[in-house]
């Protein structure tokens, strides 16, 4: 697969990934899949300019904390029940755009438990903000 960092306008990103983070979730269309949770895996990747991300005196307030990533997806998560993964996606990324030093974002869900044949079922979005 092709980095999202070739792109131009990604060229002078750092990149911040948040990988495998599991958490069980109301999610689904079916009556079964609403009656309970679900075990979702979720990977998030944040492009931020160098700029904005090159600390000068090694102190956390200079680049954008870990943290952040795992906050914004508790928060979406504890609004309470979504239908599609394309959901969560969308407004998981729509959050992480928000944050005025991030760039551009990545974000794939995964169901692990939805077929015994494969490893996953699930869903990516990549958005780069419009041009500052």
């Amino acid at each position: 697969m092709l980095s999202a960092l070739s792109h131009p306008r990604l060229a002078d990103c750092r990149r911040l990934f948040l990988r495998n983070y599991e958490l069980m979730i109301n999610i689904g269309v079916h009556d079964f899949e609403k009656k309970g949770e679900q075990r979702v895996l979720i990977n998030v990747d944040l492009y931020i300019p160098l700029a904005l991300s090159t600390p000068l005196a090694d102190n956390l307030a200079e680049v954008v904390d870990y943290d952040f990533m795992r906050e914004t997806i508790v928060q979406r998560v504890a609004r309470g029940h979504v239908h599609l993964q394309e959901s969560l996606c969308d407004d998981v990324v729509a959050a992480m755009l928000a944050h005025p030093r991030v760039r551009a974002v990545r974000v794939s869900t995964m169901k692990p438990d939805v077929y015994p044949d494969c490893e996953g079922v699930g869903v990516e979005v990549f958005r780069i903000k419009d041009a500052e």
